[in-house]
C-alpha cells in the first residue's frame, strides 16, 4: 500500500492563515507551535505523514534540524537553504513511495511541484480540509450522547458495580 504524504511549507501556511497569521506578529514561536498542533491533529484523523518546514536560509550558522513533534516531521532549513529548496529535494524520491502533496500558495513552486511528480495543494484549500476534519472530529466524538460514553461503570457486571458503591460509601 502506498503512503501518503503531506508538505506544508510552515510560513507560506502561516502567513496564509488568519488566526496563525495574528499569532505571527505576536509571537513566531507560538504561531509554528500552533500550526504544528493543527497538523498533528490532522494527522492522526487523516492517517498521512506530515512533514512541515520552516525557512532558516537566513539565520547565520545555522545548520538546520529536523525532529518529530507530536507525530509530524518538523524540518527548520539550514543557512542558505530555502523551504522551497529542501522540498524540491525530497519530492522526486518520495512520490516513488506514494502520494506526495504540498501545500503552499507560492504559485511558481506549485508548478515545480507538479513538474517532480507531487500534488499542489494551496494554503486555502488545506485550511478547508483542516476544517472540514476538525468537523468530522466532533461530530464523531465531541458530540457523542452521555450513554454513548465509555466509562468502567458501563462495563461492570450489576453485582460488581453494587459491591464498588457499597465499598465506596463505607468510612
Amino acid at each position: 500500500m502506498k503512503k501518503e504524504y503531506l508538505i506544508v511549507d510552515g510560513y507560506n501556511i502561516v502567513n496564509a492563515w488568519p488566526e496563525l497569521k495574528e499569532l505571527f506578529n505576536v509571537s513566531i514561536e507560538q504561531a509554528r507551535d500552533k500550526l504544528i498542533e493543527i497538523m498533528a491533529e490532522f494527522r492522526a484523523y487523516k492517517g498521512v505523514e506530515v512533514i512541515i518546514v520552516f525557512d532558516g536560509h537566513l539565520v547565520k550558522g545555522n545548520t538546520g534540524s529536523s525532529a518529530f513533534v507530536k507525530g509530524v516531521q518538523v524540518v527548520y532549513t539550514k543557512e542558505q537553504e530555502t523551504a522551497d529548496n529542501y522540498i524540491e529535494s525530497i519530492i522526486r524520491d518520495m512520490s516513488r513511495r506514494g502520494t506526495v502533496r504540498v501545500a503552499t500558495s507560492d504559485w511558481t513552486e506549485q508548478q515545480v511541484i507538479l513538474a517532480l511528480g507531487g500534488i499542489r495543494i494551496s494554503a486555502s484549500e488545506l485550511y478547508v480540509a483542516v476544517k472540514n476534519a476538525e468537523g468530522d472530529i466532533k461530530k464523531r466524538f465531541l458530540n457523542r450522547g452521555y450513554e454513548r460514553i465509555n466509562i468502567v461503570g458501563n462495563n461492570l457486571s450489576p453485582d460488581v458495580a453494587d459491591k464498588l458503591q457499597k465499598w465506596r460509601k463505607s468510612p
